[in-house]
């Protein structure tokens, strides 16, 4: 039993192959990130309360973008696969067409309801903060980010691709070259830098906008300057013809997870607006925690999309025994990791917060926060990969009631009654919430054991 979790040595280098570009791009991105956090950090709690507020109200956009991305990703990954490159280019235009239309949605959404959104989440105490200048900060902050909402959902249409072809390598590249650009900018404009003005919070959005052009440029560049690699971007916009049958397969394949994604993240911002009602030190804690746990955590998103390329390239090939057998050991090696990762966590948790010129109560919040998450990471790096493993075979609806359905009934519920009903602390209350997954791990183990999820969706779309 125990040898079938165990890969040969060339699997082991084929999975590295593929997932070291994407660790690697998103752990600079998230020691950026963690950069930023702490640049933005010395400018005091009402700053580092507004970013995280702004960032979480625009992380519905981020991740129904995702979302959208996700659905058409599967044929993609499967045509690819079965050598299908003229079924390739059109899902590469119906992600092109989502993306416009997912792009104008929000802008108008977060143009109209902005700063209610933002408003929201001070309705706690201040902690001795100033809640207006929170406030003030906060829409300063997403009036700039808004700019880089297109490039952005363009970056996520072709990186994806890209991806689904097995090029990982690229995208990496572009998102190094944002990153930097991002860092740069950061201490120029935030401070005031090389004769720049101090911008302070603004100064940071304007830092992230430029660097999400930057890696549109980059990965377009690459990617159109390549096409004899990349065929199925030869002609991709000659026309703009995808042919009815694949539309009418991938939408309901591909809605439950657009709406997935939508109710997931709104689910995390009404589960982080019920933490906001423990003060403006939750708030800023919880952006620091959050910020740390996608660093230790990029491992995890990798391991997520060596899922999605591998098994789906398997499952597109008709080789579905294969593909369980790819599975099985790719969660196998998830789970090793993040119980060693888990583990760094809590031995990094005591001087995370130390980075910051924060209060030293908001300090120990977060010490105490980012211990619990590391324990509780082995949970949800399990719950990832087998979401990601359903979704490869085209079992959308039931990935939407494992995440989305699971998200809220369970875990949303949780934390509105210990936030509305009872007098536990944060960090009880964050405990209590990480935890709860435990009802998703078994879950989840019940459905891997039955492999249903084990289908080829693009068999008789055919080629053209």
């Amino acid at each position: 039993m125990f040898r079938r979790l165990i890969g040969t040595k060339q699997f082991y280098a084929s999975v590295f192959r593929l997932l070291i570009p994407i660790v690697v791009q998103q752990f600079i991105s998230n020691f950026v990130n963690l950069l930023d956090n702490v640049m933005v950090g010395s400018l005091g709690t009402e700053a580092i309360s507004a970013t995280s507020i702004a960032n979480q109200v625009m992380y519905v956009f981020i991740l129904a973008v995702f979302g959208g991305l996700s659905g058409i990703s599967i044929f993609g990954a499967q045509f690819y696969g079965s050598g299908d490159m003229e079924g390739m280019r059109h899902t590469f235009r119906i992600k092109l067409y989502f993306i416009l239309i997912c792009t104008a949605l929000s802008l108008a959404v977060y143009i109209t309801f902005g700063e209610r959104f933002i408003q929201a989440f001070l309705t706690g105490d201040a902690n001795g903060g100033d809640l207006a200048l929170t406030l003030s900060q906060g829409m300063g902050y997403l009036r700039i980010m808004l700019w880089g909402l297109p490039p952005f959902a363009a970056v996520q249409a072709y990186a994806g691709t890209l991806r689904e072809s097995g090029e990982t390598v690229a995208p990496m590249a572009a998102g190094i070259c944002a990153i930097l650009t991002n860092l740069f900018l950061n201490w120029v404009l935030i401070f005031g830098h090389l004769g720049a003005p101090a911008l302070g919070v603004q100064g940071a959005a304007i830092a992230t906008v430029v660097s999400r052009y930057v890696e549109l440029l980059v990965v377009t560049g690459h990617a159109h300057r390549h096409t004899v690699k990349y065929v199925f971007l030869k002609g991709a916009y000659r026309s703009g013809y995808v042919p009815g049958k694949l539309i009418r397969r991938v939408i309901p394949m591909g809605l439950p997870l657009l709406v997935n994604e939508i109710l997931w993240s709104l689910g995390m911002t009404f589960i982080n607006q019920f933490y906001s009602t423990r003060g403006l030190n939750a708030v800023a804690a919880l952006n620091i925690t959050g910020t740390a746990w996608n660093l230790f955590c990029v491992i995890m998103f990798g391991m997520g999309s060596a899922v999605s390329i591998m098994v789906g390239q398997k499952l597109g090939a008709g080789e579905l025994r294969e593909a369980r057998d790819i599975d099985r050991k790719l969660i196998f090696l998830t789970e090793v990791l993040h119980i060693a990762i888990g583990g760094m966590m809590i031995l990094a948790a005591p001087y995370v917060p130390l980075l910051y010129q924060v209060d030293d109560a908001v300090r120990e919040l977060v010490r105490r926060m980012l211990t619990i998450a590391g324990l509780a990471l082995p949970l949800h790096s399990f719950a990832h990969v087998t979401y990601f493993t359903i979704r490869s075979g085209g079992r959308t609806l039931i990935t939407f009631l494992f995440d989305a359905v699971y998200t809220w009934c369970v875990t949303v519920l949780l934390a509105f009654l210990l936030c509305r009903f009872t007098n536990l602390d944060i960090v009880s209350i964050y405990f209590c919430v990480q935890f709860i997954d435990v009802i998703k791990l078994v879950i989840g183990l019940i459905m891997l054991r039955s492999d249903f999820w084990a289908q080829n969706v693009v068999k008789d779309l055919g080629r053209g």
